[in-house]
């Protein structure tokens, strides 16, 4: 039995915040953030003082413990703040994907109930539509003007006005924060419109920054800059805020993907580490001058997709031999990792097991999950469903849903729902979906939810999604459409999809087919993978129509 001393020691001192503040104390006049847009840098010491003043001023509106606040914002300065100063006072940070719909918000405000929503002005209009869908109204909605508005929407406050006149001392939580309270909670792309979040507790925070900090490795004198989305895990904890604040480097903000301005940050900054998923890397590649200086760069980390090896050759040449690739979930964050001595000879796999993680390929049934230890051939050949255990970086459970959590966690696994095989050094290389997700610049994206937002429309009888290849995206979603109505265009489809507030752009499809018919089995079931055959040869004989 532990000593209790040093029991409750370990639970209140290993949180995440914890891990920032003795960053505070220690780097407080070195750099922990800058934001090239806005030429402004802060400190530990600044940092942490924009962080208190923001957790005071949701102190004053009543947040604390479990409570939850939500922020829909790109990578600003302001996000660090809404990431650090809800764990200050033991209540959770909520990041949202930007790219939502506003019924997707929606569903999202209503399953955390935050007391307070933070967005950027850029999203008034999907988050007026979002909080008017929505059930629950936050006690607070904030807006951080970035553009320029003259006044705050209706009811609202500018987040400097929010804060303005805040203390900087810290912050006293009711009580205190331990490992085990929650201080995170990820949304997570579904199968159906249910949304599906994604608890991380801090210990889950601390040693998803552990895991960053040992595998790069990551130091208080590195400069990170992720050119993907924050409010992705791999944003958020790969090269992201939560490892780089947590080690003592600096974070160097990229709020929208330019591949020259990105190029010009690494030479000026210095930057060490780079995240990006393979679509950035190349478009990096075409923009480098041979004059660019990428001298500074220990490693581009990419993950989101598979690096075949044609590419990973190119990157190595191009920007920097120190090439890595992460695969993982967002319920795990990454769980194997192929490091640049890995390459260029097993690009195309995830590579192995992260170092306390445990990255498994199972066999198949139709109508059970097989046991952890019911394993596939490791032949390189035999495809199974990959699994996951990660008892480090991962909740093991799905917020407030106890079916999904039973139905895709399993005796200490997650099971991902891809398909893969692995050979006899266990390097693992997916093939596929279970439930034939599209991933189309780095985003996951699922046809049964778009079907079902197609299918509403009662003009439309019978509506099956599918990806094909595509050299920029990766896959890009079409739409094949079978009608009621015999006189409905392509064009009909679109705005009823415009109008529906239930798909982001990045889900619509991009091609269309209006036909007589889907292929289906004798017994009725559609036949997805046939209809993914047909696809690629309407793609290549141009039977596909763009909006």
């Amino acid at each position: 039995m532990a000593n209790l001393e040093f029991k409750r020691n370990f639970e209140v001192g290993f949180t995440y915040i914890r891990g920032f503040m003795r960053n505070v104390a220690r780097y407080g006049n070195r750099p922990a953030l800058s934001f090239p847009q806005m030429d402004k840098s802060w400190t530990y010491r600044t940092l942490n003082s924009d962080v208190n003043k923001l957790a005071h001023a949701l102190q004053n509106d009543g947040v604390t413990f479990g409570q939850s606040v939500m922020y829909l914002l790109r990578n600003c300065p302001e996000f660090v703040f809404c990431y650090l100063a809800p764990q200050k006072l033991g209540a959770v940070n909520i990041p949202a994907n930007f790219r939502q719909a506003a019924g997707e918000l929606a569903l999202n405000i209503d399953d955390s109930c935050p007391a307070v929503f933070v967005y950027d002005s850029l999203y008034c209009d999907t988050v007026s539509k979002a909080l008017t869908i929505a059930s629950h109204r936050p006690l607070k909605v904030i807006c951080v003007n970035t553009t320029n508005l003259e006044k705050a929407p209706d009811g609202e406050m500018f987040y400097e006005d929010y804060v303005n006149g805040c203390p900087t001392d810290e912050p006293v939580p009711e009580r205190e924060v331990d490992i085990w309270d929650e201080c995170t909670r990820l949304y997570t792309s579904g199968t159906t419109s249910r949304p599906k979040g994604v608890p991380l507790y801090c210990i889950n925070e601390v040693l998803s920054a552990h895991d960053v900090i040992m595998h790069y490795p990551l130091s208080p004198v590195d400069r990170t800059m992720n050119t993907t989305p924050w409010f992705h895990r791999g944003g958020l904890h790969s090269g992201g805020p939560c490892p780089t604040l947590y080690v003592g480097g600096e974070v160097v903000i990229l709020r929208d993907f330019n591949p020259t301005k990105c190029l010009e940050y690494i030479e000026k900054y210095r930057i060490t580490f780079v995240t990006g998923v393979p679509t950035v890397l190349n478009m990096l590649v075409r923009a480098r001058k041979p004059e660019s200086d990428l001298s500074s760069l220990k490693g581009i980390v990419t993950m989101g997709s598979p690096l075949d090896r044609a590419s990973c050759i190119k990157f190595q040449k191009e920007l920097t031999p120190n090439i890595f690739n992460g695969y993982g979930t967002t319920e795990t964050f990454w769980n194997a990792f192929l490091r640049p001595y890995d390459l260029p000879e097993h690009a195309g796999s995830c590579g192995h097991s992260c170092t306390d993680d445990d990255v498994r390929v199972v066999k198949l049934y139709p109508d059970r999950h097989a046991e952890p230890d019911d394993l596939a051939a490791q032949d390189g050949s035999e495809v199974g469903e990959i699994i996951i255990h990660s008892p480090a970086k991962a909740g093991m459970e799905y917020f407030c849903n106890e079916e999904l959590s039973a139905a895709k966690f399993h005796n200490g696994f997650l099971y991902t729902g891809d398909l893969g095989t692995w050979d006899s050094e266990a390097f693992i290389t997916v093939v596929g979906r279970k439930d034939d997700m599209i991933v189309s610049c780095g985003e996951n994206i699922y046809p049964t939810q778009i079907e079902s937002v197609l299918e509403a429309d009662p003009r439309i009888r019978e509506a099956c999604v599918v990806g094909v290849a595509d050299p920029l995206r990766s896959q890009i979603v079409v739409a094949y459409i079978v009608p009621n109505d015999p006189a409905l265009t392509i064009g009909d489809v679109v705005e009823y999809i415009k109008s529906s507030n239930m798909l982001p752009i990045y889900k619509q499809p991009r091609l269309y087919r209006i036909c007589d018919s889907l292929p289906h089995t004798p017994t009725g079931k559609l036949l997805r993978r046939d209809l993914q055959t047909i696809a690629a040869e309407d793609l290549a004989e141009g039977r596909l129509s763009r909006p």
